[in-house]
């Protein structure tokens, strides 16, 4: 596609900051929710109130969302690609995160391989500057004690298991305890699931564009195959979660752990779908063509450097309901199942 330019659009700066607003409404009165223990629990309204309480949460997931796109923005305005400022989404409170993160929109995704990798690198790069010390600071504030038999559990990966392992001197959870999250310790968790999700090697996503701009337009239909593989992850997480919560029952098998697996399965399918929905907007096109200029070697470094900043972030199940420490647990909330998908 080519980099001719054109003429820079018009900030459209009522909606982006109304859109901005909203979700930090949004956001705002789901860590209230949640900083009262009712997140996805079907409450009225006035469960959100005082809302100002969910600003331990809100400040710093705005913070990531922001850092996420402007480092997108800024990149690309260096080198000269029309990129909008960011679109933010709002969800409603209760629907988990508070919101489905934010967008940036390029009017021509460039062909350029080294602008394109340091435009999709960058924004993931700058949400993980923001997010390891604002996950560090609300690990400081969080409590560690025994597992509770119904309670919902966040996903773990690498990076978050070393982290808690840098603050809590243990690995966590370890069968019998794990660490209750301070609000601003789950903000940043959020930010290591957006940064997972966007590099997401497929289509238009951050690590879609990564990948192309390394292996070039042939990397298009291995995409298409990977994207389509998503629901047989799901499969997999569904069968890995019922298995360990049949050893976490005494070896039961019922309805209720059947929709706990499927609870932490859902997440797969949901990538899935909202994939092809961006793909079928775009024409059907997974990725618009790059030129054959190969990249330099500091640009390959880079590759190597997103790809371990996958492997680091990568999170299977990003939400279990655990039985582990207790009773069988109520069905799960279906409402949780919202995850935030910035670009």
């Amino acid at each position: 596609m080519s980099d001719t330019p054109a003429p820079p659009r018009r900030p459209r700066l009522l909606l982006h900051v109304g859109l901005f607003l909203a979700t930090f409404l949004t956001t705002t009165a789901a860590g209230s929710l949640y900083v009262h223990g009712q997140l996805g629990g079907g409450s009225g309204w006035e469960a959100i109130l005082p809302i100002k309480d969910g600003l331990s949460y809100s400040l710093p997931l705005m913070l990531i969302l922001l850092s996420h796109e402007l480092g997108h923005y800024l990149v690309a305005r260096l080198h000269g690609v029309d990129a909008s400022l960011p679109y933010f989404i709002p969800l409603p409170p209760n629907f988990g995160l508070g919101t489905m993160g934010a967008v940036i929109g390029m009017r021509n995704v460039t062909a350029d391989r080294k602008k394109l990798i340091d435009i999709g690198a960058a924004g993931p790069l700058a949400g993980l500057v923001v997010a390891v010390p604002v996950i560090l600071y609300g690990l400081a504030h969080s409590k560690v004690g025994p597992l509770v038999g119904g309670g919902l559990q966040e996903g773990n990966s690498i990076l978050y298991a070393i982290l808690k392992h840098a603050s809590k001197g243990a690995w966590l959870p370890d069968g019998h305890h794990d660490v209750f999250l301070h609000p601003t310790a789950w903000a940043g968790w959020a930010g290591l699931l957006v940064t997972m999700i966007n590099l997401i090697p497929i289509g238009q996503l951050d690590g879609g564009h990564i990948a192309t701009a390394y292996f070039g337009n042939g990397y298009n239909r291995f995409a298409e195959r990977l994207h389509r593989l998503l629901p047989l992850g799901a499969i997999a997480v569904f069968l890995w979660v019922l298995h360990l919560v049949r050893i976490e029952g005494n070896g039961r098998l019922d309805e209720e752990l059947v929709s706990i697996a499927l609870f932490a399965a859902l997440p797969w399918l949901v990538w899935y779908l909202l994939i092809r929905i961006v793909r079928r907007a775009s024409g059907d096109v997974n990725h618009p063509s790059v030129d054959a200029a190969p990249l330099p070697r500091s640009r390959r470094a880079l590759f190597w450097l997103m790809v371990a900043v996958f492997v680091l972030v990568f999170m299977p199940v990003p939400f279990r309901v655990t039985l582990a420490g207790g009773a069988a647990p109520p069905p799960p909330p279906a409402a949780v199942t919202a995850i935030a998908i910035p670009r």
